[in-house]
């Protein structure tokens, strides 16, 4: 079975922030946002994880909503008349 990975990116002048995770790291992934933006090193921002976070999550439900609408039971022929 194909394991997919997502692909996140942030370009920030000349730095470049670049995420690949899988759906079963998604939420080391959020964790990785908030110590980037905790690092004061960094000019990833908490403004940035936010931003990042949402766009993890917004893809997460697309998901979801997509294999939901794959698992939805058929009605009998009846039904479909």
């Amino acid at each position: 079975m194909a394991h997919d990975i997502n692909v996140l990116a942030l370009i920030k002048g000349k730095e470049r922030y670049i995420f690949l995770y899988d759906d079963a790291s998604r939420a080391e992934t959020l964790r990785v946002l908030g110590r980037f933006a905790s690092n004061p090193e960094l000019s990833f921002t908490w403004y940035d994880a936010a931003i990042l976070s949402q766009k993890i999550r917004q893809e997460s439900q697309k998901k979801t909503s997509f294999t939901r609408r794959l698992h939805l039971p058929l009605g009998s022929e009846d039904q479909l008349e």
